[in-house]
């Protein structure tokens, strides 16, 4: 008879978060050779950067298109997709697809912050998808999908959770759910690994791509002080 873990291994586990337990292992090191400048931007994709940029990991379905919607910001030097907040070392694509990784599609943004602040960076993210679906986003089922910020910086914390605490009553004001975003550290989400060059920048060679964002069409509000 098959354990119940062999049993979770079909869809169902895509839906449920694997633990580190059963997560798969990984490797030590990359098994394709990571890009090294934005196929849009012409910037470095792993640095360095100019001095006073700020990093931010932002995870919002889909990674091909967030990652669009982020590099067409006014302040960003640079934008890249990965995997982040789960167990495997070095995973593939087809690896975390599985659920079994224990990582959610991210987009890691560098930024001017004197240009684009954290706040409106914040304010970006939550409007362009929902963040309370949980393990998906629209027609993507999965926990690859979840809705999650890595920050690196103090500044960064209190603008993720004060435009959170700002949008979830509007949210349900327009009959959504609960925010069920993550709001985690780097230090505690763990490495940001970058996806392979194909995903890179994808609706850029793949202009016709399948992607969408999965908006709600609300607003967020700007956080009181």
């Amino acid at each position: 008879m098959a354990s119940l873990f062999e049993t979770l291994l079909g869809t169902s586990l895509r839906t449920t978060m694997v633990d580190a337990e059963h997560a798969l292992k990984g490797r030590d090191a990359y098994a394709y050779p990571v890009p090294t400048t934005h196929a849009v931007l012409g910037t470095p994709l792993q640095g360095p950067w100019p001095e006073g940029t700020r990093v931010l990991y932002l995870a919002s379905g889909c990674f091909w298109g967030a990652e669009k919607e982020a590099w067409q910001l006014p302040g960003v030097v640079t934008t890249a997709v990965g995997y982040m907040g789960g167990f495997t070392r070095y995973p593939t694509y087809e690896e975390t697809c599985t659920g079994r990784t224990g990582h959610t599609e991210t987009v890691m943004v560098a930024y001017d912050p004197t240009v684009l602040s954290d706040v409106d960076l914040m304010r970006h993210f939550w409007e362009e998808h929902d963040p309370t679906q949980g393990f998906r986003q629209g027609n993507d089922v999965g926990t690859q999908y979840r809705s999650a910020v890595f920050f690196t910086t103090p500044e960064q914390e209190a603008a993720a959770r004060q435009t959170r605490d700002a949008y979830a009553p509007v949210l349900k004001a327009r009959g959504y759910g609960d925010v069920t975003t993550e709001i985690r550290s780097v230090e505690d989400a763990g490495t940001f690994y970058y996806a392979e060059d194909y995903h890179q920048q994808y609706l850029l060679k793949n202009p016709g791509g399948y992607c969408p964002v999965n908006s709600t069409g609300v607003a967020c509000p700007v956080p009181s002080a």
